[in-house]
């Protein structure tokens, strides 16, 4: 069963840098993907980043790609999202959501955290 839990939503300034996480509630994630997608008001949900199952291969989207990073501890039971340089767009409620990369990709996860606040102002 995938529980997932979000955390490290802040208030933060443009271009600082925030790390969220995604647990499986205490339980390790497995050889699963995780993604993070992200619901800014007024706007529609958007895929942000993905890790695969093994930690291996990342894909961001392109209005990240080079600012964020997502990474998975050797225990497999954490996937961090760091962001660098964010921008007042960045302000968003950020889930995690995990499944298999297909799935991900595609942003049609069946298993999604219940979000964390990201807030970005000058």
């Amino acid at each position: 069963q995938v529980q997932l839990v979000e955390s490290g939503g802040s208030l933060v300034h443009p271009g600082d840098s925030l790390r969220l996480s995604c647990t499986n509630s205490g339980r390790t994630l497995g050889n699963i993907a995780v993604g993070w997608f992200r619901r800014a008001p007024g706007k529609e949900r958007e895929f942000v980043s993905a890790i695969s199952g093994s930690g291996g291969t990342t894909y961001y989207s392109d209005s990240v790609k080079g600012r964020f990073t997502n990474s998975k501890d050797s225990d497999q039971n954490t996937v961090y999202h760091e962001m660098t340089n964010l921008k007042l767009d960045g302000a968003a409620l950020y889930y995690c959501a995990a499944d298999t990369t297909w799935a991900v990709m595609k942003g049609t996860p069946k298993n999604w955290g219940q979000g964390t606040q990201v807030t970005v102002s000058s």
